[in-house]
Parts: C-alpha cells; structure tokens; sequence
C-alpha cells in the first residue's frame, strides 16, 4: 500500500515570530557590558562566558529553522566604545514553503562612536522549494569597527538535494554618517541549481560568502588576507577602510574550512566558539 500525502490548501498554518534586540555599554577596564536585551517568541540569546572584554551572543531560533510566512527581527547596538560579537547556535534552515509566502528576516545593526559590532552568523542553508526574503541594514558611526559574513548554501549536497524551485531575495545595506558604503543584493528565482551553474553567476559552485570589514585599518589586513584566500575568492578595498570579499566553494564543509582562518585573521583570533566547533 502506497501513502499519498497531500495538502489543503485552505489551512491557515501557524507560522513562527521571533524579535531579539541587545544592546551593549562599555564599563571600566575596557569591559563591555550587556545593557538591554529583548526577547520574544522564537528567537533567544545566550551569553557565553566574554573574551577580550567583548559582550558574544549565540542567537537560537527555537522553531528550529524558517519557512513561508514567518517573521524573524533582530537589532543589535554596539554603544560607544562597547564591544559585541553575535553568531547563531547553528546554521539557519530555510525550509520548503507551503505556499508562495516569503519567510522574511530583518536586522538593523548599529556600531556607535569606537565601538565594535561582529556579526558572524552561521551558514543560511536553503533548501528544495524554500522561500526567502532577508534585510541587513547597518549603521556603521566614524571610527567604529564593523565585521560581517553571510554565508549562503544552496541545497544539502550531502543528500543529493537540487534546488529547481526556489526564491531568494537577499539585500545588504551599510551606511556611515547617514551615506552608504555598501549596498549589495542577490536575488535568484526558479531553477536556482540550474543558474549557479552558469560560469558567470558561480560556475557550478554550491555555496557562497561575502565578507565586508569597516575598520580604520583595513588596509593593512588586505596583504595577509589575500595569502588565505581559495582559488574561487578575492579581496579588495572599496575605500581605505573598507575591505570586501567573496568566496566561491564547492559545499558547505569546503565554505567553512575557508571562512575560518579569513575569520581568525580579521578578528586577531576572536571567531565565536560555535564556528571553531
């Protein structure tokens, strides 16, 4: 006996709604402090233990990954002269939607007067039939450091999974003193396996990165930079203090392995424990 399942498509589904806003302060001694913190539905924060005087929050997402419909909003500051490091427990999962609605996620990160804000989330994973609309806007004061990745996979190629029916709409927005530095924007629709195969989108690549520093001595880092970079990847600075890469790789694991010692390098050993696990 053969099982069909099926769908109605007159159900309202209950879909997922997370908010998470942090804020932090610097204290005596060069230690930054956590000052507010909101938390509500799906997403929660944990703390752990500080390195180098800096506040590190590990964002959960409670309903375990992200599909059609639901809603995820984060804010994070960095006050003046704080200090904070935010990544994710583990790789966000975007799952195949019941229907045409987007999951959307927005974050607003602002980095104050000689502060320091990291934002290194773990890899977004997007799988067969997902839906995906993600916003990064950040404020990014003079004299503050900023550090961002975004890494994107596109299907488990573990399992064998081909992205033939997916959206995705991806947009980054940096700014500093009200003009923007960098604005950046992905957006694939449809046979998704299909266009990254094309040589001029990711020849044949399954997952991506970008990683952008704001920092007043990012050119400095450019040199030792480029010496870790793989074959697929390249640095360059759109300003003095801003510095941009992007990696092509064939999986996750390969994306991983090369995104760390990159980490490492601009953030003088301070990568989040849950990258290095």
């Amino acid at each position: 006996m053969t099982a069909h399942l099926t769908i109605d498509r007159d159900i309202i589904f209950q879909r997922a709604r997370g908010i998470l806003n942090i804020s932090a302060v610097s204290a005596a001694d060069d230690q930054s402090l956590l000052r507010d913190l909101r938390q509500q539905g799906s997403y929660r924060a944990i703390f752990p233990r500080p390195v180098q005087g800096t506040v590190e929050a590990v964002i959960i997402n409670t309903a375990g990954g992200v599909t059609g419909g639901d809603n995820f909003s984060t804010t994070i500051t960095a006050n003046a002269n704080a200090k904070i490091s935010v990544t994710t427990q583990a790789a966000e999962r975007i799952y195949c939607a019941p229907d045409l609605t987007v999951g959307s996620m927005q974050a607003r990160l602002y980095a104050k007067r000689d502060a320091q804000l990291y934002w290194l989330p773990q890899e977004t994973i997007l799988f067969e039939g997902s839906r995906l609309r993600r916003r990064l806007d950040v404020e990014v004061a003079q004299g503050a450091k900023f550090l961002m990745v975004e890494p994107l996979v596109f299907g488990r190629k573990a399992s064998g999974e081909i992205l033939q029916s997916c959206s995705l709409d991806d947009s980054v927005c940096i700014t500093c003193e009200g003009s923007p530095i960098y604005v950046d924007r992905i957006k694939l629709n449809g046979d998704i396996a299909s266009i990254l195969k094309r040589s001029a989108v990711a020849n044949g690549a399954c997952a991506m990165a970008s990683v952008v520093l704001v920092d007043p001595m990012a050119k400095t880092m450019l040199e030792g930079l480029r010496a870790l970079l793989p074959t697929a990847a390249g640095a360059s600075l759109l300003a003095d203090d801003t510095l941009v890469i992007r990696l092509l790789c064939s999986d996750s694991f390969v994306l991983r392995t090369a995104l760390l010692p990159i980490l490492k390098h601009l953030t003088h050993n301070a990568v989040p424990k849950n990258w290095r696990l």
